[in-house]
């Protein structure tokens, strides 16, 4: 499996609080970017695979709501979370 709870506890302590810190915006958001790119690439191998596109667009969704969360609740917490992962925004 792609994503193993050593990665998601690395994920979490460098974006969120601490490693069990899964609730804040931020480590949400850094874990959905790692799947959302995961999931980029494997589509890239398989176009047809329809399934992976609509869970694909829902993360992606699920990010953008996130991020307009941290913007209307703290603008700099939502800089910061954006320069980090690289985020075009």
């Amino acid at each position: 499996m792609y994503l193993t709870t050593e990665k998601k506890q690395e994920i979490f302590a460098k974006h969120g609080k601490s490693t069990t810190d899964t609730g804040s915006a931020e480590g949400q958001v850094a874990l959905f970017t790692f799947r959302i790119n995961h999931l980029t690439e494997h589509l890239k191998r398989n176009r047809k695979d329809f399934a992976t596109e609509k869970a694909l667009v829902a993360l992606v969704g699920k990010r953008k709501s996130l991020l307009d969360y941290l913007k209307n609740k703290d603008i700099e917490r939502y800089r910061a979370i954006i320069a980090e992962l690289g985020l075009r925004k």
